[in-house]
């Protein structure tokens, strides 16, 4: 399949509205059968994450997307942020961009972050080999832009391929760098408004019915979305900024050329200029502040699937028992696994490759161990 080609297979696939949907399979279009699934995510985050090591674990997953965005030239590629990792497809023309972005990636996640990373690349044939497959449907949280969702069992596969060392990407040569231009984490984190940020896990156990799986998620989407008690984590007017922002020194270590104190000047320059012009309302070149806060609001994805249903929720605890519940009973009667994770607050990791056009994307995580920590409770109740 050619880049033109590989760019109407997304194009192609419908954009869907309402989150509720989700489940529908005729929203899902199989991936081509010679393209790529890459897959990363950080070793051992649970320490990292017990080490209060949170912005550094969501800075690295969004350092994949950010990095196999740029290295596409900007073409849309399906992809999903996981909290301590990321997802993605590719066609075969891009395999060779993904790899090196992947492998640059990874070196700069070990030398710029201090954390390790695995990273690899799985055909799509080896996927179906083993009975399973890769679905994508894009939903749109907004007018703005779309976020892709995954189905068809494979996307777990090959990350459980990855930890057992199939299709490894080599890291880079030492002082690789990828190109991370657009990735920031500059707004505060966002405290709960109702009682408490809630991190879901949701999958499929092993044996579990397709249907009865089915109507299990379409029963939690529904009480959430119904519910006065649960809501988006994000502020109606977008986080608070203060300057320096809290991300700071991470957007110094993703800045590209020159030494450390050279990119820490130009860092420190340009999120001044960005605090005084959203803090003063200020429109210039085409930006509008106000526009970019309430499209920063309505992009963020707090919600998705990716073989597993994600969500960051800002929830009472009585929501909160009532999920549980819930999640419980479909775990008893072998339907479901699941994890939660409680915290006071959500965090925003940003990909804005221009700030003048509307899909700027927004990745939303638990701010207190986040997707991570759900999946280590998903683990222990397993064990």
């Amino acid at each position: 399949m050619s880049k033109t080609g590989a760019a109407d297979y997304y194009a192609s696939i419908p954009v869907f509205r309402g989150f509720s949907r989700l489940m529908e399979p005729q929203l899902y279009k199989p991936v081509p059968d010679d393209w790529m699934i890459g897959t990363a995510d950080i070793v051992e985050s649970t320490k990292a994450i017990a080490d209060k090591r949170y912005k550094a674990v969501n800075m690295a997953g969004a350092a994949v997307i950010a990095a196999v965005t740029n290295a596409l030239e900007g073409r849309e590629f399906p992809f999903v942020f996981g909290g301590d990792g990321a997802s993605f497809a590719v066609g075969p023309d891009d395999e060779t961009a993904a790899r090196e972005a992947l492998a640059a990636t990874a070196t700069w996640v070990r030398e710029d972050l201090g954390l390790s990373m695995r990273v690899a690349l799985v055909p799509l044939h080896a996927i179906r080999g083993q009975g399973l497959d890769v679905r994508v449907a894009r939903y749109g949280p907004s007018a703005n832009l779309s976020y892709a969702m995954f189905a068809g069992g494979g996307l777990g596969w090959a990350e459980s391929a990855m930890k057992r060392g199939e299709f490894a990407v080599a890291p880079a040569p030492s002082g690789a760098q990828p190109d991370l231009s657009g990735l920031s984490c500059r707004f505060e984190e966002m405290p709960s408004a109702r009682g408490l940020i809630l991190s879901v896990l949701v999958l499929p156990a092993s044996e579990a019915d397709a249907s009865a799986y089915r109507k299990v998620i379409e029963e939690i989407i529904t009480l959430t979305e119904r519910s006065p008690d649960a809501g988006r984590p994000v502020p109606a007017g977008g986080p608070a900024l203060r300057w320096p922002p809290q991300g700071f020194s991470y957007e110094v270590r993703a800045a590209r050329g020159g030494p450390r104190v050279a990119r820490w000047a130009r860092v420190l320059g340009r999120t001044l200029f960005v605090y005084a012009i959203l803090r003063f309302g200020i429109s210039i070149g085409g930006f509008v502040p106000e526009l970019y806060k309430q499209q920063l609001v309505e992009n963020s994805d707090f919600r998705k699937y990716d073989d597993a249903l994600r969500m960051i929720l800002d929830c009472t605890e009585e929501l909160a028992r009532e999920l549980e519940r819930r999640l419980s009973a479909a775990a008893s009667r072998g339907i479901v696994r699941y994890g939660l994770h409680r915290q006071d607050a959500a965090m925003m990791t940003c990909f804005t490759p221009s700030a003048i056009r509307p899909d700027h994307v927004h990745f939303i995580d638990g701010a207190r161990g986040g997707y991570a920590s759900a999946a280590t409770a998903l683990k222990s109740a397993v064990a």
